[in-house]
């Protein structure tokens, strides 16, 4: 794993170069490969370890009794995640899934409370911090499902993934169709169905999952 990587990530800020590897032994950092649809961590286990996405990307999701799925979160390369749980020693109530054939930095975060180090500090602060962060996170995914409309999620959705500062609003999602109908709690062919009013409303143009938001008038 390169150190530049990782030093640009927001759980090594404020660490040194040099320091690097001896947080990564002091944490027994290693690093697992994982295929599309393989569970990197199951709903009810308790963890010790937190992740980092080194290569591509893995899905948080919620599976009810019943099967049906709620999408939470999909979190791309350099993502930390399970630090929450990892913390508290909560059960998890979520699965982490890989979407993709994924390469996964774990973390035995336990280590951190053992540590009279000049870094154990400085890791507990950057957790909270993307704790805190995530936490802004899921409020917004709940303003994205508060809409009692498909076109409203859709629409509430697509706004924030215009990128900021973005001369145009034209951005992938790591969402399919299934995904996005997941993750708004939606039915899937109604939501295709209304992606296509939406086109040919003149609100937003896509393909797969590129999208462009158009300013057309909404209805």
């Amino acid at each position: 794993m390169k150190n530049q990587v990782l030093l640009k990530n927001p759980l090594f800020s404020g660490i040194k170069e040099t320091k690097l590897p001896a947080v990564l032994e002091f944490l027994s950092a290693s690093k697992r490969d994982f295929i599309k649809g393989e569970s990197v961590f199951h709903s009810g286990t308790v963890i010790d370890q937190i992740g980092i996405v080194l290569e591509g990307r893995v899905q948080i999701e919620s599976n009810d009794f019943w099967g049906n799925k709620t999408i939470l979160d999909s979190l791309g390369e350099g993502k930390v995640f399970a630090e929450t749980y990892a913390l508290t020693k909560v059960p998890l109530m979520v699965d982490v899934v890989a979407t993709q054939d994924s390469k996964i930095l774990l973390l035995q975060i336990d280590n951190l409370g053992l540590g009279k180090n000049s870094f154990s500090q400085i890791i507990t602060k950057n957790i909270l911090g993307i704790s805190m962060k995530k936490n802004l996170h899921l409020s917004q995914r709940i303003f994205h499902t508060s809409s009692k409309t498909i076109r409203g999620r859709l629409l509430s959705y697509l706004s924030s993934q215009v990128p900021a500062k973005a001369p145009a609003a034209e951005f992938d999602i790591p969402f399919d169709r299934q995904q996005l109908a997941d993750y708004l709690e939606v039915d899937r062919s109604a939501l295709s169905a209304e992606l296509s009013k939406m086109k040919a409303d003149g609100l937003i143009d896509y393909w797969k999952n590129h999208f462009k938001l158009l300013s057309g008038v909404e209805n």
